[in-house]
């Protein structure tokens, strides 16, 4: 199965690779555009049927833009704690999203056990401009002052079940391999917030059965594969050793036994890079780009990038397009330079890439005139 899938994945992007082989910054067919400023800090973005744009921001505030780029402010919004990387994060739509109009939204949040916040999962219905039958599905705890490292990205896979990831909170040496503690992991759940029975550590003693993979410092990128169906992500590393994961159920992805960075100040931590029993990852970066975001090509208005990863880089202020065979990444290479600090990135319904940035609003991607 996985040789067919790698072939047809070739196939599907032969055309585009040869095209761009020579391409480093930007690209010689496509700009970008700004389609609306002053967002503050975005974090998501999806899209209603009429196909106006919904995006949260970091300070807590959400947002309907229309075609014109208009601005309407979305009022019942969850109190958030804003503090550090703490705040409104994550924007999903349910797969039947037509026919249910639930919202999954990811945040920082003070409930719960202990001072501070931790991250928590919410599912909601927009009704006119107001968020609506409001349902907390999923709460990590017990809350931390930190204000690092809350993930946190939402994602669906094909069978309608939601995963989302929660970083290491700053605390790297305690939670990402204790399976009875939340952070550093990736969650799976059913819309409903349930835990599905098929769980990897579901019935194991003292495990917290919502988690599906562990051994995560910080996951603020997550996309599902359009061929194969599987979740991939990537997470901050320290300095160095950035890293992009394919999830599979039960997998222990090694933070903080095995990186391939270093700590800030240049000493050493890590036992290793590489483990038998451990994941590795599928690519990384040394040194790190910080990244936010991605999104799997499916358009046919970029067939030279179709059925490949592109990534968003904070640091470097550009993003990263990575040539996809099957659950490997074959090569990488910068694109559009100095297109902002990148937050996000995804796919509209229209068929444009949208990425939102920190620092010049959300751009749409389109072809050169």
């Amino acid at each position: 199965m996985k040789a067919i899938l790698i072939l047809v994945w070739a196939c599907w992007s032969l055309q585009g690779l040869a095209a761009d082989a020579n391409s480093n910054s930007g690209h010689p067919h496509y700009r970008f555009e700004t389609v609306v400023e002053d967002i503050g800090v975005p974090w998501g973005m999806v899209w209603l049927d009429n196909g106006d744009m919904l995006v949260s921001s970091r300070n807590g505030k959400m947002h309907r833009i229309d075609s014109e780029g208009k601005k309407t402010l979305i009022k019942g919004v969850p109190k958030v704690h804003v503090n550090g990387q703490g705040g409104l994060l994550d924007l999903e739509r349910h797969p039947q999203y037509d026919l249910n109009g639930w919202l999954y939204l990811s945040y920082s949040s003070r409930d719960g056990e202990g001072k501070g916040s931790h991250t928590a999962i919410m599912r909601a219905r927009l009704d006119g401009d107001r968020l609506t039958d409001q349902q907390v599905i999923y709460k990590a705890g017990p809350n931390t002052t930190s204000g690092r490292h809350y993930g946190s990205r939402i994602e669906f896979d094909r069978e309608g079940y939601l995963y989302f990831s929660i970083g290491d909170r700053g605390d790297r040496d305690n939670l990402p391999q204790d399976l009875s503690r939340d952070g550093g992991k990736i969650y799976r759940l059913t819309d409903l917030g349930r835990v599905p029975s098929d769980n990897p550590f579901v019935g194991q003693d003292g495990a917290n059965p919502a988690i599906y993979s562990l051994g995560h410092r910080n996951p603020q990128g997550m996309a599902m594969h359009p061929l194969s169906g599987d979740i991939w992500i990537h997470e901050h590393g320290p300095r160095g050793g950035d890293e992009v994961n394919l999830i599979k159920a039960g997998a222990n992805y090694g933070w903080p036994i095995l990186s391939y960075g270093i700590n800030y100040s240049g000493s050493e931590f890590a036992e290793a890079e590489t483990r038998e029993g451990y994941e590795s990852p599928v690519h990384y970066w040394d040194p790190s780009i910080a990244p936010s975001g991605m999104t799997f090509v499916t358009s046919p208005r970029y067939p030279e990038w179709r059925g490949d990863l592109l990534v968003g880089s904070l640091k470097f202020r550009y993003l990263v397009f990575c040539e996809v065979a099957g659950d490997s990444i074959m090569s990488t290479r910068i694109m559009f330079e100095d297109i902002g600090r990148v937050r996000t990135l995804r796919e509209g319904p229209d068929g444009y890439l949208y990425v939102a940035t920190e620092d010049n609003g959300i751009i749409r991607i389109v072809p050169k005139d």
